[in-house]
């Protein structure tokens, strides 16, 4: 069985008065971190928590999140962080799928056959406390990550603990990150990009920066003052229409662009702000980051996803598919049936996504192979519209499907978030063809469905169900 010392344990020594947890009105030092976390488990166990049981934690972005999620893995049992934007109903459903015995909450419906703890009191003081120098399973199962793609139902992907060991390793070797370093929570700790940020900080000792509910990044960042934040391209573009960012964003070492690809226009503007951005693939059943850009990365290789980080593998299949495997694959889909293993008979994951490797070994995600459609025996990929899209400027968000054409077969349609009102019709599809060919400009434009507000990945086959009702009545 092979083992590695507990991240926490390691950092509590190294680290011990370093800050590991800043909020607003609190900060916890390593030492205190640790502490907390074994109060947390006397209390876990207390409440008939043993290993192996998974507990869903229904809490926003907090210390106490912070706090149980180690407590949770350092007694064996599957953390589950709960999707906070999902209607109560789905989420209900998903535990119950997943086979949750307990749940974390301030407050929560009753649910069959799951049991409600208070998180208040799992962190109170015990005078009893476990021994401290823990080594963890690297095969443990320790968290379940629901992916938020675009299939329609959630798939529960089951991290082991290695996993996250193993991200958070091979990322800080890429953007280093130290025990004097701050990283903003900015992305939710039910996301894998979340989770990620607490593992990379305590691998190095670093501290986790909690923004207060509703923060905006700028107040945050001016705060605390971290030196390393996580984004997607929706938030890059938000930070980017500030005219002039504040000077707190000067001592920002990096800027971890991840949750889908990002245009090149937005890109170039990040260059243009002095932003240090960092473009990644990843994705929650490798534990989040499998590429990413690296410091010394030459200037042309900018529009990539950079090159693979360690104890990951990598293959592009022969009909462009892109094939991972590795340290930080997931254990598999758990489901009412136990777990599935997603891994082909050679043990590659199949992502789904289309994409190349240059002779360098830098990768290009070119769209999402399940997300191609054809129109009039083109190929085409909708994310290159929404690159072009991108360009445009005052277009927030965009998100293209498919719709039927008696003619073609399928025409792009697009949804459209933007600063203000919406060019017409007439004038996207000007701009649009100074970048695209004309089979690739949208029919049809729409505004954005209230039902995706605050979603990392909107539900295309949900939009493309949208779109089709809007077309057949217009």
């Amino acid at each position: 069985m092979a083992e590695v010392k507990c991240l926490l344990a390691e950092a509590a020594d190294i680290s011990r008065h370093e800050p590991a947890i800043i909020t607003a009105d609190r900060r916890l030092l390593y030492h205190e971190f640790e502490e907390r976390v074994l109060f947390a488990t006397v209390h876990l166990r207390a409440a008939g928590v043993g290993r192996g049981a998974r507990v869903a934690i229904w809490l926003e972005n907090d210390w106490r999140h912070l706090v149980l999620l180690p407590a949770l893995m350092r007694i064996g049992a599957v953390a589950a962080p709960v999707n906070m934007r999902w209607p109560e109903k789905l989420i209900v459903e998903q535990l119950s799928r997943i086979g949750c015995t307990f749940v974390i909450a301030d407050s929560a419906p009753a649910i069959g056959g799951i049991r409600n703890l208070r998180p208040d009191e799992l962190l109170a003081f015990s005078n009893e406390l476990p021994e401290r120098h823990v080594r963890m399973d690297l095969k443990q199962p320790a968290a379940i990550v629901f992916t938020s793609g675009s299939s329609g139902t959630p798939h529960a992907a089951l991290l082991s603990y290695g996993n996250l060991y193993y991200s958070a390793l091979g990322s800080n070797q890429n953007l280093r990150l130290a025990s004097h370093d701050r990283w903003l929570l900015t992305l939710p700790l039910y996301h894998v990009g979340g989770l990620g940020i607490l593992f990379r900080c305590m691998h190095a000792g670093a501290a986790v920066a909690v923004p207060s509910a509703g923060e905006s990044i700028e107040v945050a960042q001016g705060r605390f003052r971290s030196t390393h934040l996580s984004l997607v391209a929706t938030q890059l573009y938000r930070l980017l229409r500030n005219e002039k960012l504040p000077d707190s964003f000067a001592c920002v070492k990096a800027v971890l662009l991840g949750g889908s690809a990002a245009s090149s226009a937005l890109l170039a503007a990040a260059r243009q702000r002095h932003l240090p951005v960092f473009s990644s693939y990843g994705l929650t059943e490798m534990a989040s980051q499998v590429a990413t850009m690296r410091p010394d990365s030459p200037p042309e290789k900018r529009e990539t996803s950079g090159r693979l980080l360690r104890n990951r593998d990598l293959i592009i299949a022969d009909d462009g598919e892109i094939l991972v495997c590795g340290d930080t694959l997931f254990l598999g889909y758990v489901g009412p049936e136990g777990v599935r293993d997603a891994r082909d008979k050679n043990g590659w994951f199949h992502t789904g996504d289309i994409g190349s490797l240059d002779a360098e070994g830098y990768l290009t995600v070119r769209g999402r192979k399940d997300f191609m459609f054809i129109s009039g025996g083109e190929n085409i990929h909708p994310e290159g519209i929404e690159d072009a899209i991108a360009r445009l400027g005052g277009i927030e968000q965009s998100l293209v499907v498919p719709v039927a054409d008696p003619e073609f077969g399928s025409r792009p349609a697009a949804f459209l978030r933007a600063d203000g009102a919406l060019p017409s019709a007439k004038t996207l599809a000007a701009r649009l063809g100074e970048w695209l060919p004309k089979f690739k400009i949208p029919v049809a434009y729409f505004p954005w469905p209230e039902e995706f507000s605050g979603h990392l990945k909107p539900d295309r086959l949900r939009a493309a169900d949208i779109a089709a009702q809007k077309m057949r009545a217009a």
